[in-house]
């Protein structure tokens, strides 16, 4: 049924919906969570020609926690990733923004099927009736891990921060050593993301320290809105 327009005289206008400032602490939460998962799944891997057999076993309550500390770091960086855009404004530019928003949803979807791997192993791990073949499985496991998490994800974390500092370097929205140490971090990712496992820890220390200066402006900001412009 049609409304009248005298039946909305007295109501109250819509209010425009704006970033809490809670949600600046998302990339906190990331970084601690993801770096935790890390540590725990890929930093504790034996290398090439190691008993990965053995190191499943030994490794089976940290991997189980892993998995569940995993989807949680997933929710708390799609906030992150809120609230970086929110940050854009009217400066924001639809071709980075899409790059932007694809590499990080790539990235996070290939720390899932990583971090997914990982649990299956150990949730198959009981069940093997032959000891040799599941020796195998258990190897290949563990390189699907490592590729997923460094070759792939970490390429797609190295995107997700080459395009973000653009967009920051383009409108002055964030200061420009944090730039220069975007591009820094990126290049490195994208250059030597394989050659140690140690890598994979750069890009949440990373989201800290942008989250730290959007924590830093939102309190700053009588609004708290939480952006990251300056």
């Amino acid at each position: 049924m049609p409304t009248s327009p005298h039946d909305t005289e007295g109501a109250p206008p819509p209010r425009q919906l704006s970033t809490p400032r809670a949600a600046a602490l998302a990339g906190v939460v990331f970084a601690v969570l993801f770096s935790t998962t890390l540590i725990l799944v890929r930093i504790r891997m034996p290398g090439r020609g190691a008993d990965a057999t053995r190191w499943l076993q030994s490794q089976h309550g940290t991997i189980t926690t892993a998995a569940v500390l995993m989807p949680f770091a997933g929710i708390s960086f799609l906030w992150f990733i809120g609230v970086v855009r929110d940050g854009f404004g009217h400066y924001e530019d639809r071709f980075f923004s899409s790059i932007f928003l694809g590499s990080g949803l790539l990235f996070l979807a290939m720390m899932f099927v990583a971090t997914v791997a990982a649990a299956a192993l150990i949730s198959s791990h009981g069940a093997a009736a032959d000891p040799a073949a599941h020796a195998q499985v258990v190897e290949f496991g563990r390189m699907f891990v490592i590729s997923a998490t460094q070759t792939y994800a970490l390429r797609m974390a190295a995107v997700f921060m080459i395009s973000l500092g653009t967009i920051w370097w383009r409108t002055g929205l964030m200061p420009r050593w944090s730039v220069a140490l975007t591009y820094l971090l990126a290049l490195a990712l994208l250059i030597a993301g394989d050659t140690t496992k140690w890598a994979t820890l750069a890009f949440p220390a990373w989201v800290l320290a942008v989250s730290t200066i959007i924590l830093i402006r939102s309190v700053r900001d009588p609004r708290g809105t939480g952006s990251a412009t300056s």
